[in-house]
């Protein structure tokens, strides 16, 4: 291959679609350009971050700085450690057991849809799974209240996960104390709206959503949850371990890291979390607006507990469906089909969606609708 096969595309010829993609999503624009202008030569450095040694004090300061924003978005207290892990959600399923446990041999889980069901699944390997609460039953249209909860005698910890990705479920309220902690899988919805940290032992979250680029987890947990790990749990996902290094008990996902920094410095510029939620109430109702307008389109999810990330929808027949994701595509607008689980189509609106991109969307659904409906 030529060094001229290798070369960027010519200015002006750079193409940008609404990328409505579920993760790994689409990043704010401004985010690709800073990381475009220092790829090769970060501030001096004469290298790019993603050659730099991670123990190197260029990038301890970037992960410094980037932890530092973190914690002043979302107001994660002291006595909380951040870490940034590897694995992503599903690693996460498993990393939690294993760090959770402590002596105990079960642990409670509420299913609230497809993702709740993997975590299940993943926590069996290793201990005494308790389904507290599910809405499977009802088709996953909703969240089980808390009152509805029936937790075990001896659970280690209660799991729930705070925005289902593929079925649009999401929790508009948050758990209350109970005896045990409370971890939260928040890895489609994190940093869309306020957390309230100290209502969790943990939260956790893939980035490939509203954080960055696929291959970094952030970690936020109670100091106090510390010192339980199996003594199986190995060591790049001992949470004590990771915290006690600076999460550089191994390499970690520098880059991704990196990136997260500038998503973080671009929502601040926005107003904060704050901003953004209201920004995303905004997007969210026009959306669900236009679907409930006159009932040719379907969202199967109780109003209440519908999800301001990921929108499922749905035409009158399959066949329909194909036709209205072929002209999306050819409009510009991408990676609108839902997940081979449920079919149909899937918005993911999430903070880097400008609202232009949503309004796009609403007026395709609208010419569909006066032609097919």
């Amino acid at each position: 291959m030529t060094d001229s096969a290798l070369a960027p595309p010519a200015a002006g010829s750079v193409h940008r679609v609404f990328n409505f993609s579920a993760g790994p999503a689409a990043i704010p624009e401004p985010v690709l350009q800073r990381v475009q202008g220092e790829l090769l030569d970060w501030r001096g450095s004469g290298m790019s971050v993603m050659e730099m040694s991670h123990r190197g004090t260029d990038f301890m300061a970037i992960q410094a700085k980037a932890e530092a924003d973190f914690r002043a978005l979302l107001g994660i207290p002291a006595h909380y450690k951040v870490l940034f892990l590897q694995g992503g959600g599903i690693g996460e399923n498993a990393i939690v057991p294993l760090n959770l446990l402590g002596a105990r041999r079960r642990a409670d889980y509420v299913n609230t849809g497809h993702w709740s069901t993997r975590s299940i699944a993943e926590a069996r390997r290793y201990c005494d799974v308790h389904v507290a609460a599910s809405a499977e039953a009802t088709g996953f249209d909703r969240v089980p209240a808390q009152s509805e909860w029936q937790l075990s005698p001896d659970g280690a910890y209660v799991h729930v996960c705070t925005n289902e990705t593929i079925g649009g479920v999401e929790y508009p309220w948050t758990p209350h104390a109970v005896d045990r902690p409370i971890v939260a899988d928040a890895s489609s919805h994190i940093l869309s709206r306020p957390l309230d940290v100290e209502a969790y032992g943990v939260v956790y979250a893939g980035a490939q959503k509203n954080i960055g680029p696929a291959g970094l987890t952030l970690v936020v947990v109670h100091e106090d949850l510390l010192g339980r790990a199996r003594a199986e749990c190995p060591s790049p996902f001992n949470y004590t371990v990771q915290a006690a290094n600076n999460s550089m008990i191994n390499t970690p996902p520098t880059f991704a890291i990196y990136v997260a920094g500038l998503v973080f410095e671009w929502l601040q510029a926005q107003g904060g979390v704050a901003a953004i939620e209201r920004a995303n109430i905004d997007k969210a109702a026009l959306l669900y607006g236009e679907i409930d307008r006159t009932g040719f389109w379907r969202n199967p999810v109780r109003a209440e507990d519908r999800s301001r990330m990921n929108v499922p929808f749905f035409a009158p027949t399959p066949d329909l469906d194909t036709l209205f994701l072929e002209g999306a595509k050819a409009r510009g607008l991408a990676q609108l089909k839902g997940h081979r689980v449920v079919g149909g189509m899937r918005a993911s609106i999430y903070n880097a969606m400008p609202r232009a991109g949503v309004e796009a969307l609403v007026g395709w659904m609208r010419e569909f609708e006066t032609t097919h409906g």
